[in-house]
Parts: structure tokens; C-alpha cells; sequence
């Protein structure tokens, strides 16, 4: 590797991280840059780092890598990491844990917002603490989603009419695992009547910490009109489905900016861009209403959706790597000291076993 190429690091808690990092990773690797990775703590899988990735398992082989930049789509980061601290969130602000998205815990030189919603707020905080930058980018776990929605509806324009007209609705069941939550055992039943109808088509996913006999109870009902995705499958769900039921998950937020119309029973974090029903009867009444897409709900669907990710050119990564240019140039140039956080910085040493000076 030439002297000039840029180094970065993915820094990994959590299985999640992956689909968030990935699309930085491709476009660092499109630009020339080179890429590792390090997973802290035992609640990751290393395992899903692939043969082609470079997975580096102390802290002084970080150092030596000498990243001009981490990634971390969580709270918290080694300060005795190199390189430019950078928040890229691991999910939308759902509003179901109070303010705490937007605690500031003090590691980060520069957050990237996903949309106005977020970085409203962030900036008031950056003014308020002085030492950290916030730019609005999209969130990169996005971009293959509307890279290939993209492609979808330009392959539809082309296509002949009846073919499309031809073809049954999909309805994606998504549902979170949190018993206060989720809608997943109350719905069982109308799903199973509804996909053995063969009116429309079905796909199910369910969050993986789902209770395991509900899991079960949908994959029995796999047939022709039902099927199961697994986690890895979503992407492609999100693209198919024309509606989505749901509850409280925040995977909405990934269907909403699609600009597709979603029915949730008895949502904890109602709004006017969502059916919410509270009677599991009302179910196939609002999913049918979802699918004629009305005019005033689907305008408010597409207002939420510019408030919390306007950008859908699948370019997020893209404008995070910007960012971080940016920030090294002339970003850094006055802005405060970040506080001592001793506590944290100790937790994380102790998480790492790393105690050198």
C-alpha cells in the first residue's frame, strides 16, 4: 500500500453494525482507501467478518494501523484509538427512550445526523458543548436500500403495464421482540386467515430476539402465499412489500422513507403518518385502506420521511467520507477540549484490558 493511502476503522459492539459500516466500507474501497475492523466485548459475532475483510484483535494492532478515522454506530469509542471519532448511529430516533439519542457522552469529534429531525437538535448541542461537529449526512445502512429501490423503479417504468397490474399486493409483517411491543402473537391469527385466503401475498420477519415458539408459529404457516424472511433477507422485504404491519419497531422509519404507507397496532409512538389500530378486527380494514394509498395520508408519509431522511440517492456513505475530509481540513480548527470522562474512558479500558498510558 502506497504512503498516502487512508486507513479507517469500523468499530463493532453489536451484530447490527454491520449493515450500518458495509456501505462505508464500499465506498472507502471505491475511492482507494483501505478498511479494518475491530469487535469489542463478546456480544458481536466474529464470525460475520468475511475472508475478503481485515479483522484486527488488539488495540496495539489498531495503533499500528493508524486509521485517519473510526466509525461507530454506538455511544461510546477508545479515545486511545487514532484517527477522527465519528457517530453514524445505529438507528432512527423513535422517541420511545425519552432524549437519551441525543446524550452526549463526550468521545465524538463529529456526528452524522440521518435528517432535520436529528440535526436540529445536534447542532443546539454542539453549540452548547463546543467540542464536537455535526453534519448532516443519511444514515449509510440506507444506501443499498435506495440504490436498489432506485433500480426497482426504473426496471417498473420499462416494464409492460398489465404485468405490473397483474401481480398481488405484498404485505411485510415486521414485528419487534419486546413484550410491551410487539404485535407478533396478536396478529397470528388474522395473518394466517389473511395469506391462507391467497388474496395477497405475505412476507413475515421478525426481530432475532423474538421469543423462539413465536417464531416458530410463523414459520409454520409458510406457503405459497407466506413466506419467512430472515434477518438477512430484509432489504430485499422492504423493496417488495407495497405495505407494511408493524408495532413499535423501528424498522418503520426504513419503510416510511421508501415513501410507502405503514398499519401498526397499537404503536407506543403514534403520528399522523401511520393507520394505528387498537383492535386486532380493525387489522385487515386498515391494511386494505393502506393499499389504496390515499392522497392525505400518503403526503404525510412523505413529509416524515423528509424529516428524518431526505436524501434517498443512496450516496449517505458517500457524504459521511466527505464529512470526515472535511473535519480533518478544517472542522477541527476551534473547538474545546473533550471533557475527561475518566469513568467511561476506565470502563472501556477494562472492557479491552488495556491499561498502557
Amino acid at each position: 500500500m502506497g504512503a498516502h493511502v487512508k486507513r479507517y476503522l469500523m468499530y463493532v459492539e453489536q451484530n447490527y453494525s454491520f449493515a450500518i459500516l458495509r456501505p462505508i466500507q464500499e465506498a472507502i474501497l471505491n475511492r482507494g482507501g483501505e478498511v479494518a475492523w475491530f469487535i469489542a466485548g463478546q456480544e458481536a459475532n466474529r464470525d460475520l467478518i468475511s475472508e475478503t475483510e481485515t479483522l484486527l484483535s488488539t488495540v496495539e494492532d489498531v495503533q499500528a494501523f493508524k486509521p485517519i478515522a473510526v466509525f461507530v454506530p454506538g455511544n461510546v469509542v477508545p479515545d486511545f484509538f487514532p484517527g477522527v471519532k465519528v457517530g453514524v448511529f445505529h438507528g432512527f430516533f423513535a422517541g420511545k427512550h425519552g432524549n437519551s439519542h441525543f446524550n452526549i457522552r463526550g468521545f465524538f469529534d463529529i456526528y452524522c445526523p440521518q435528517g432535520p429531525n436529528t440535526t436540529g437538535p445536534f447542532q443546539e448541542l454542539a453549540k452548547k458543548h463546543g467540542f464536537f461537529r455535526v453534519v448532516q449526512t443519511g444514515w449509510s445502512k440506507l444506501d443499498p436500500l435506495f440504490k436498489a429501490n432506485n433500480a426497482q423503479l426504473s426496471a417498473q417504468k420499462s416494464e409492460v403495464t398489465e404485468n405490473r397490474a397483474s401481480s398481488k399486493p405484498t404485505i411485510l409483517f415486521a414485528s419487534t421482540f419486546s413484550k410491551i411491543a410487539t404485535a407478533a402473537p396478536h396478529v397470528f391469527d388474522t395473518i394466517k386467515r389473511l395469506s391462507e385466503s391467497g388474496e395477497w401475498n405475505w412476507l413475515v420477519t421478525l426481530h432475532p430476539k423474538m421469543d423462539k415458539t413465536v417464531v416458530e408459529k410463523y414459520k409454520s404457516i409458510e406457503g405459497d402465499n407466506l413466506r419467512f424472511i430472515e434477518n438477512a433477507g430484509v432489504l430485499s422485504a422492504l423493496q417488495e412489500a407495497d405495505v407494511m404491519l408493524c408495532d413499535t419497531s423501528s424498522i418503520i422509519s426504513e419503510f416510511i422513507v421508501l415513501q410507502k404507507p405503514v398499519v401498526t397496532y397499537k404503536t407506543l409512538n403514534n403520528g399522523e403518518h401511520l393507520i394505528n389500530v387498537e383492535d386486532v378486527n380493525e387489522v385487515e380494514n386498515a391494511l386494505r385502506y393502506a393499499l389504496t394509498k390515499p392522497p392525505e395520508l400518503m403526503q404525510k408519509v412523505i413529509s416524515f420521511g423528509k424529516m428524518i431522511h431526505p436524501d434517498t440517492d443512496g450516496l449517505s456513505s458517500e457524504r459521511v467520507l466527505d464529512a470526515v475530509d472535511w473535519f480533518i481540513k478544517e472542522g477541527h480548527k476551534g473547538l474545546k477540549k473533550k471533557p475527561l470522562n475518566l469513568l467511561r474512558k476506565y470502563k472501556i479500558r477494562k472492557k479491552l484490558g488495556y491499561f498502557k498510558f
